[in-house]
């Protein structure tokens, strides 16, 4: 540790859903932060990995942003995150309580577009389409991510930038088309598929995974 990302590119999609919903979706050491009376952020992450301490592999992400039940900075918690390697998949089970599940994922990128297909069990749980590509460089930035491991709150700090990248607010080229998995379903009762508030695309993505610290009771 820490775990190091060298290459990637990574895209995201924020939609703004039911938090009353989202709650179901979040253990009881945390509390979801609200954006609006009743509403909250869900983001949508979709990256491809080509030179990481994991090895090379596709992810995708859904997570909504939280605060420690007892207080603290806000940060994510991954509520979904489907890998396409087995070796990933129980390394981050393992060390940071990530909740990564082996699946079927597709990326087919044509210029500056991404869809995105993610299958479980057989099914079709969504097709994402992101906006690619992107001029702006992104300064390395502090951030959290909140897991259970064997039933205790942690927290794992992470740092993460890169270059070719860009931030498009509204949902201009970002399309989410639900499939018949019940994870698809789940999505469907926070409200969507719906606009997205903003997108981001990052070409060459960095960043460092630190050890998880349990969170002290509040």
């Amino acid at each position: 540790m820490p775990c190091e990302v060298r290459d990637a590119s990574a895209g995201t999609a924020l939609f703004e859903v039911d938090a009353a919903a989202a709650t179901a979706m979040v253990p009881a050491p945390f509390r979801v932060v609200e954006t609006a009376p009743g509403r909250c952020h869900l983001v949508v992450a979709v990256i491809d990995y080509r030179d990481n301490d994991l090895g090379d592999y596709r992810e995708v992400g859904l997570s909504l942003f939280v605060t420690p039940a007892g207080g603290g900075e806000a940060g994510t918690f991954i509520t979904h995150l489907p890998v396409d390697q087995a070796f990933t998949c129980e390394a981050g089970r393992t060390i940071w309580g990530f909740p990564k599940t082996a699946e079927e994922i597709d990326l087919d990128r044509d210029g500056d577009r991404l869809v995105t297909t993610l299958r479980m069990d057989g099914s079709v749980v969504f097709r994402l389409t992101l906006p690619a590509g992107g001029d702006d460089e992104m300064a390395p930035a502090p951030m959290a991510t909140y897991s259970m491991i064997d039933g205790l709150p942690h927290v794992t700090p992470f740092v993460q930038g890169g270059t070719g990248a860009a931030v498009r607010v509204g949902g201009d080229g970002v399309d989410l088309e639900l499939g018949d998995h019940p994870l698809a379903k789940d999505l469907a009762a926070l409200g969507l598929p719906g606009p997205a508030v903003l997108a981001t695309w990052t070409e060459h993505m960095r960043g460092t995974f630190e050890e998880p610290e349990r969170l002290e009771a509040g």
